[in-house]
This record gives structure tokens, C-alpha cells and sequence, in this order.
């Protein structure tokens, strides 16, 4: 994919309420983010910093999200939290049940006297950061979804049309063939294991991850992975991974650094991988939609997000937060929020966003890079909302360690998921418990 942004003003100036002060006012940012994605990081606060004089955002990497995360819950508890600590999705529940640590990002704007309207952010995106009571608790920042990542170069050179990837696992697998018998060492492969073949699985599929609306109905959610949906679709890939179809490549999105050297032709991953694909790929790279399965009523119906958001932390001076109040407008800023939107494969936050790229021409000019937002744009229902748990970092991680096994064939598909069940409830309990008020 031979990727072209189309320009836009690089500097927006805006209206902070409340008068100047006569001394920058500094902002630590503490963020996830490294590489490609580090550099728009860095610019993004580059640009609020010069586009006025009043407040400095200094953003800090703080390591992976798991790290940031633990890091900032320990500097709260020291008494020296950042202001905006970005937190990763599987966290929305635990930051939500941290009273009394976070300020909650409605009432951050509407204390700072600044512009803040809730509908203006995508639906799909704001509904998973707000509270049951509608006040919207985080701000939404890089969220992204999963989908097809694949080789064009190695489609063609294995006799299939560039032009028309996969739509289906049937086809993911008879593709996967072909690419092997072109000599494709690694045909497909996959970050992010249980986001992308549980958590999108079952939204895409329209089917509960766990109990309770996947949580959003209360804390006593239970995992509910081990359907029968569930058990064919891990011995699907547990059968692709013995024929060298489906080769695993590790947690996390280590997968993603085999698909952009090559070694790898087709990857399920998040969107934003198209950043690194970018500036690092020596191949056409084309983007579809996650693949499912064609027999299952409903299928497909919409993906849910990944990525993470930005909380405040509380305890902060009164005009502290009105810095980070104009911060959070100058990135929801239609502008700015086109840029990143096309810059990284990261979804935008808001409709005139979408709208604005929209009309750029930039959907026409790199086709597949409206895929993701489609894909989150479907008409949602209770079952493909999201997933909003409790302890769900350490549920990931049992995925992880149940899946292993499959793919490595010491354990069956049903058993690692009556095993995951098992394990994952015992952990949505003791939160359940430890969060009764």
C-alpha cells in the first residue's frame, strides 16, 4: 500500500478559558507508545505546545501498557501521579472502580470552563469509556481495531488476486495453503491472540465474550469462551497451526515484526500496525476486513475496539487541569484528529473527523484505510459493544498461557477453554468482591 496523506494545517489555535498566566504551566503526559507511534506522540504535544503559551504538555514514555499502567497507579499511591496517564482498554474497568484516583473527564471540561460535547466523539469509541450513569470518564485517544493485514507481493506470487483478500476463515485457510506451497514459511499469523481470536471474534460474530452485556451490566460478568462458536474456531487454527498454515509468533503484537519484514503474508492485528507498515515495509500491503465465519447467523456484525484512552488523575491544581482541559480540546480538534486518523490507522475520535478525511479524497487515495472505521461504524448491539471486565490484564494473560499449549498441541481446543473459563472467573469474583460497595 503505497500510503499518501493529504496535507493539513499543522498548527490550530484555540481559545482556552480563564486568563493567561504568567508562567508556563507543565503537564506530564505518561504514554505508551514507542516508534512510529512515539514520533506522533511527541509531535502531538509538540504541536499543542506551540500552537499557545500558557501550558507545556511534556510527554513520557513509560514503557509497554501493562507497564505505564502499573506505573501510574503506583506514582498515584506515592503521592505523584502524572496529570494524564494513557491507559489500554482491558484497563477501562479497573481505572472505573479506582475511586477516588482519577477526575473524571466530563467534569474535568466542565469545571476548566472548556468546550466539551460528548456527541461530537464516535459513538462506538465514547460509549466504551462512559459510565453507566452517561458521564464519560476517560477521553478517547488511540483506539483502533483489528483487521487483516496481508502481503499483496506474496498473494501474486502465489497465484492469488492481490485485490481480493479473504473475507472468510475458509478462505483465510485455503489462502494460507497456497502461500505455503508458494514457500511461504509463516502464511498467517496473529497479534494480540486474545483480542483479535476471542474478544473481535465474538463481537464480529455477535456473540457474548462474557455474561452481563460483557460486562457493561455489572460486575458479576462471567466469561462465557468455551461455546461451541469458541471451541471450533481455536481447533480451526490449532489444525492450521499442525499444517504450518498458522504460525505463532508470541504475546502481545510481537507477530507484528514478521508481517512488516515479510516473513509473514497475512497477520490479524490492530489498525494502527498500518504506521509501521509504512515506514517500514518493503511490499505492497493491502488491509481487509477480519475474516469470519460465513454459517453463523449475524456474522459479521462489528469489531470492538483496542488501543487505550486518557485518564486524569486527581488531585491536581485548578489550573493544571485546565491546561490538560486544552490539551484534550486541541486533540479532539477536527484537524488534528484527520491527521492522526490518517497518519497512524488509528480510528478517529470524532464524526468530523471521519467527515473531513472523508471528503479529503484520503479513502480514495489509500483504499482499505477506511476498513477499520466500518467496521466500528455497524449498527452495535449488546453483545458486540465491548468487553469491560474486571482484572482483564491478568485474564489476557491466562489466554495467553491456555492458547500456548493449543497451538504447541498439548492441550485441546476445549479443554484450554473450559480451563480459561474456569481460571478467568475465579478472577472476575475476587474483583467482584473486592469492588462491592
Amino acid at each position: 500500500m503505497n500510503f499518501k496523506v493529504l496535507p493539513i494545517a499543522a498548527t490550530v489555535w484555540l481559545a482556552v478559558a480563564g486568563s493567561p498566566a504568567h508562567a508556563q504551566t507543565e503537564i506530564v503526559w505518561w504514554h505508551s507508545m514507542g516508534g512510529a507511534l512515539g514520533e506522533w506522540v511527541n509531535d502531538l504535544a509538540k504541536g499543542f505546545n506551540e500552537s499557545q503559551k500558557d501550558y507545556k504538555v511534556n510527554a513520557v514514555f513509560k514503557g509497554t501498557y501493562d507497564e505505564s499502567m502499573t506505573a501510574g497507579i503506583a506514582a498515584f499511591r506515592a503521592g505523584n501521579a502524572p496529570h494524564i496517564l494513557q491507559v489500554f482498554e482491558v484497563g477501562t474497568a479497573t481505572m472505573m472502580a479506582s475511586k477516588g484516583a482519577v477526575k473524571p473527564v466530563a467534569q474535568l471540561m466542565k469545571e476548566a470552563g472548556a468546550k466539551f460535547d460528548p456527541k461530537a466523539y464516535v459513538q462506538a469509541v465514547a460509549g466504551y469509556y462512559t459510565a453507566p450513569n452517561g458521564e464519560m470518564m476517560s477521553m478517547p485517544f488511540n483506539s483502533s481495531t483489528t483487521v487483516l493485514h496481508y502481503n499483496k507481493d506474496a498473494f501474486k506470487a502465489a497465484g492469488l488476486d492481490p485485490e481480493a483478500p479473504p473475507k472468510t476463515w475458509p478462505e483465510v485457510v485455503l489462502a494460507a495453503a497456497k502461500l505455503k506451497a508458494s514457500g511461504h514459511a509463516c502464511p498467517f499469523t496473529t497479534s494480540w491472540q486474545g483480542w483479535t481470536q476471542m474478544e473481535n471474534f465474538s463481537a464480529w460474530h455477535n456473540v457474548e465474550f462474557a455474561t452481563k452485556n460483557n460486562g457493561f451490566n455489572g460486575m458479576d460478568a462471567r466469561l462465557a469462551t468455551n461455546s461451541p462458536l469458541h471451541v471450533r474456531h481455536i481447533e480451526n487454527l490449532a489444525n492450521m497451526a499442525q499444517q504450518g498454515l498458522f504460525v505463532y509468533k508470541g504475546r502481545g503484537n510481537k507477530a507484528d515484526a514478521p508481517f512488516v519484514s515479510g516473513e509473514c503474508a497475512m497477520n490479524t492485528a490492530s489498525s494502527s500496525l498500518i504506521a509501521n507498515v509504512k515506514r517500514n515495509a518493503k511490499f505492497n500491503a493491502g488491509i481487509s476486513t477480519l475474516p469470519y465465519y460465513p454459517d453463523v447467523a449475524g456474522a459479521p456484525q462489528n469489531t470492538v475496539i483496542g488501543g487505550a484512552s486518557l485518564w486524569v488523575m486527581s488531585g491536581k491544581k485548578p489550573q493544571e487541569y485546565k491546561g490538560v482541559a486544552a490539551f484534550f480540546n486541541y486533540l479532539s480538534d477536527p484537524k488534528v484528529q484527520a491527521e492522526s486518523h490518517q497518519r497512524t490507522g488509528y480510528l478517529p475520535i470524532t464524526t468530523a473527523a471521519f467527515t473531513l478525511t472523508e471528503k479529503s479524497g484520503f479513502y480514495k487515495e489509500n483504499p482499505g484505510t477506511d476498513v477499520p472505521v466500518t467496521q466500528m461504524i455497524r449498527k452495535v448491539t449488546d453483545k458486540s459493544r465491548g468487553i469491560r471486565l474486571g482484572n482483564f490484564v491478568q485474564i489476557r494473560a491466562i489466554y495467553d498461557e491456555e492458547m500456548e499449549q493449543v497451538w504447541a498441541g498439548k492441550k485441546s481446543a476445549k479443554d484450554a477453554l473450559d480451563s480459561i473459563k474456569k481460571r478467568g472467573d475465579e478472577l472476575l469474583e475476587r474483583f467482584e468482591k473486592a469492588n462491592k460497595s
